[in-house]
């Protein structure tokens, strides 16, 4: 038997509706505009998670899916009040559908790819935990060998230094922790245009393309 045991993949993402997506991308996108945006995002992102290896394929979903969603994913509500409580919630629900290690992503890096994702995954063999920091000072992955609500519960989620003091709580509970490459994650239309040069493939740059940028 190998020791490598493919992790499951959470995705926590809202459904990409206009007016409650990416509303710091209006100016200078408007609403319409941001929600295709974030959609394209969403598909990238879970094509990504499509294409690694996993245990299961799970999305955590504030909202219905629509013809977006590939096959073979599961999806769940999204629980709870603040972002921690709903990450707290997503790795929570996903462990009871299959117990085992987890990786979660959002859906504001359209540029991840399965080669990150994988090597997220590989990091839990030897790691009790695995982060992903963002450029903003936040973090695009969190990968919990030993899911426990504990790990993300009142961890200031809308901060400068999210990704610090979320590796802080996992370094604090005794975890080893590995950190994967800083990604930018899209909340403005700077950050758009850069992540879509990093990811000419993906749908995000051919929509942003398309919207004349």
């Amino acid at each position: 038997m190998p020791r490598h045991h493919h992790p499951q993949y959470l995705i926590i993402a809202k459904e990409p509706v206009p007016g409650k997506v990416k509303t710091r991308l209006t100016p200078p996108f408007s609403p319409v505009q941001a929600a295709a945006l974030a959609e394209a995002a969403l598909r990238d992102s879970l094509r990504a998670v499509a294409a690694t290896p996993a245990a299961q394929r799970v999305l955590a979903l504030d909202g219905l899916p629509g013809g977006w969603l590939p096959p073979g994913i599961v999806v769940i509500p999204q629980r709870g009040g603040g972002l921690d409580e709903r990450l707290a919630a997503a790795f929570s629900d996903a462990h009871r559908l299959r117990p085992g290690p987890a990786v979660l992503i959002g859906m504001d890096t359209p540029q991840v790819t399965p080669e990150l994702l994988r090597a997220a995954g590989e990091a839990l063999d030897s790691h009790d935990a695995v982060l992903g920091p963002a450029a903003d000072g936040g973090f695009w992955l969190l990968g919990l060998r030993r899911p426990g609500p504990e790990l993300v519960l009142g961890v200031p989620m809308s901060h400068p230094e999210t990704g610090k003091l979320q590796l802080d709580r996992l370094e604090r509970a005794g975890l080893s922790v590995r950190l994967l490459p800083e990604l930018i994650d899209v909340d403005t239309a700077a950050d758009a245009a850069t992540v879509a040069a990093q990811a000419p493939g993906s749908c995000f740059a051919a929509v942003l393309e398309g919207l004349g940028r």
